[in-house]
């Protein structure tokens, strides 16, 4: 008995589970199904990823607490993934007292290790929101192909990566601004020193053949070390020692596996958490992931693991992207579909399982969700052939044999019915390796060969024309009857882990209470219950309205972003700024200040202003002169090393070109208020 611990990605706790999210979790769920039919210790783990600027951002948008945020997530997370039949020994918060602690505890091995640096740098800094930038919200011109609109960390139409500060025209994704460098002290893992452990491990088959070569490429440009710190304001856990220094939500993240089966374990009280954990265990670690964070789990994971006392994972699973009708998802096309719609309009989940089965394999190549496909493989496969054999055979086993049916033995030896039997038996151990292996696409084609020649041979014998003469056919309809019945329990049997729920209808229909072991495939069956209805075909209404649906979603949620970001304001928050025309007196350059003119400004019965503006790139200082600028007066002067700003100077800019200040008409007069 292997003893195996299996975890999929942490979904982030800032929106709603979609299709492309259950590629994973599906096919982590099966593997492990099959893991325990198979008869080994297994246990499934996941949690939210709960930590980040992101759901900050949210929650404040929400006008609730980030731990509100996460919580009402976490039940609709949880409520998706059991809806689906996603089975998970536990599923946890990285927001966790356990997650805290064993991020502390690694974070001080390494530490001891030598493998944590200071360093002060250089961070772009939102001045309008008061807070360091993350990647994420940092936007502007790709340094490499020069595409405007690309994030801080990397670019989505070259896939290049780069620093932050690296971009070209960059803003703030939170307020638009242009945001300035500001020094600050970070922590980082020593990347850059493991490289001879990582080029080790990554190539002892520990990751799939095209893992492995996008890897080498990674090395080949160097590996660079990782910050792991983020400044305050920032939702996650403090670094110890530190009172405005926050882990980085990547240090934490694939901790809060550690997390969660600590919590699981703790729950059931019989398991040894360092049985799974130690270095020298001898228990298997297996990690489903996206392509997308190989980078995260094949380099600094290992790395962090190793190098803070814990084990490495046995094996790293990546998968592709899921497309829609050969598309990327989009959410304007309708085609980027939530877990909730996808029930709401199909009400079937097995069909979107089946499908995602008979599609995957061991590769990291994209899948694609062809609705028109979906519908045409559930008719066709579920409904056409594998629930047909039942509801074509059952009602005459009920009836003319009161629900008995022979034992396996009781078939001749030579006869095609013994032989499709014994076919359907046989095939187990090459259905157990397809499982092992995740070629799930070539396991859902063994199986339907064999319902296929099932269904040939009831076409074939026809056995509502052999029941017409009972008498002289009772012993080739009881031995048609005898083998579909055989054939189908096993077949169903082999697709469990892909049909959990129809696998438990179908063995209630065998008199059993569940199919949870591949050596039940041997059985023989004492009766058959009375046949019922088991799938219903899926109808083209059902996907049309699924995916008008959620472009009505969409509209929805932008319509409810519109409000929840502040685009709309009462006319009482805008009078409670005081906008005046102000006239320039002087104007002139700042010493060490890349962006900045320092502008004296007549207000009228205000008086004189002084402002850093961030304007140097398109005026001149001497261009200023005399110009009637409109100016906000009641904003809170700001400390800054050059000296006191007492307001804003306002003007108008883009991703792609400003800032142009905002000038008065000839009539207006310094001090006028604007309204």
């Amino acid at each position: 008995m292997r003893r195996i611990l299996i975890t999929s990605a942490l979904p982030y706790a800032n929106g709603s589970i979609h299709l492309g999210h259950l590629v994973e979790y599906i096919q982590t769920d099966i593997w492990s199904r099959y893991q325990k039919m198979n008869g080994h210790e297994v246990f499934y783990v996941c949690a939210d990823d709960t930590h980040g600027t992101p759901i900050m951002i949210k929650a404040q948008n929400e006008g609730i607490t980030p731990k509100q945020l996460i919580a009402n997530v976490h039940k609709e997370h949880a409520q998706d993934f059991a809806d689906f039949y996603v089975n998970f020994d536990n599923f946890y918060t990285t927001d966790s007292k356990e997650n805290q602690l064993y991020s502390e505890e690694i974070f001080k091995s390494l530490d001891r290790n030598k493998k944590i640096s200071t360093k002060e740098i250089e961070q772009y800094f939102d001045e309008d929101k008061q807070m360091f930038l993350p990647d994420r919200f940092i936007k502007g011109e790709c340094p490499k192909c020069n595409v405007k609109d690309q994030y801080g960390d990397s670019c989505e139409a070259c896939g290049a990566t780069y620093s932050p500060t690296d971009l070209v025209n960059p803003y703030s994704a939170l307020s638009g601004t242009t945001p300035i460098k500001k020094k600050t002290k970070h922590f980082f893992f020593n990347l850059s020193e493991c490289e001879q452990f990582l080029k080790d491990w990554t190539t002892s088959g520990t990751l799939q053949f095209e893992a492995e070569n996008k890897i080498q490429e990674w090395f080949k440009s160097g590996l660079q070390d990782w910050d792991i710190t983020r400044d305050k304001p920032y939702f996650g856990f403090l670094i110890p020692g530190e009172t405005d220094k926050y882990f980085y939500v990547w240090l934490d993240a694939p901790i809060g596996y550690m997390a969660s089966f600590k919590n699981l374990i703790d729950q059931k009280g019989n398991i040894n958490f360092d049985d799974f954990w130690s270095p020298d265990s001898s228990t298997e670690l297996y990690h489903f992931i996206g392509k997308d964070i190989l980078y995260f789990h094949a380099l600094f994971w290992p790395a962090t693991l190793n190098f803070a006392g814990f084990r490495k994972p046995t094996k790293i699973f990546a998968h592709g992207f899921l497309t829609v009708n050969g598309e990327k998802m989009s959410k304007s096309r309708g085609t980027f579909i939530t877990a909730r719609s996808f029930l709401n309009n199909i009400n079937e989940p097995e069909f979107l399982r089946y499908y995602f089965a008979s599609k995957l394999n061991d590769s990291m190549s994209d899948i694609d969700l062809n609705l028109d496909d979906l519908m045409s493989k559930v008719n066709s496969d579920l409904v056409g052939k594998l629930v047909n054999i039942p509801s074509r055979t059952f009602g005459f086993i009920h009836k003319l044999f009161n629900g008995k049916i022979k034992s396996i033995d009781q078939l001749a030896s030579d006869s095609k019915y013994s032989q499709l039997v014994i076919k359907s038996i046989d095939l187990k151990s090459e259905i157990l390796d397809l499982y092992e292996s995740r070629l799930y696409s070539q396991l859902v084609r063994k199986v339907f060969t064999l319902v296929e020649e099932v269904n040939e041979l009831i076409s074939d014998e026809q056995p509502w024309s052999l029941a017409k003469d009972l008498e002289q056919n009772k012993v080739q309809l009881h031995n048609i009857l005898t083998t579909s019945a055989i054939v189908f329990r096993n077949s169903i049997i082999y697709l469990s882990p892909i049909l959990p729920n129809l696998s438990k209808e179908v063995a209630s229909l065998f008199n059993e209470t569940d199919f949870n072991s591949f050596n039940q495939i041997k059985d023989n069956i004492n009766k058959i219950n009375q046949y019922k209805h088991l799938y219903q075909r899926l109808d083209k209404d059902n996907l049309v309205k699924l995916i008008e649906d959620n472009k009505i979603m969409e509209n929805k949620n932008n319509a409810k972003e519109d409000l929840d970001t502040g685009n709309h304001i009462s006319i009482d928050d805008f009078i409670k700024i005081d906008l005046r025309v102000a006239e320039v007196l002087e104007a002139n350059h700042v010493k060490g200040a890349d962006k900045l003119l320092q502008v004296t400004l007549n207000v009228g019965e205000l008086g004189k202003k002084n402002v850093f503006a961030g304007i140097k790139s398109k005026y001149n200082p001497d261009s200023l002169i005399g110009k009637k600028v409109s100016y906000v007066a009641n904003l809170a002067p700001r400390k800054m090393k050059f000296g006191v700003s007492e307001g804003m100077i306002l003007a108008a800019s883009d991703s792609n070109d400003g800032p142009f200040i905002l000038l008065a008409d000839d009539g207006a007069q310094a001090g006028m208020k604007i309204k």
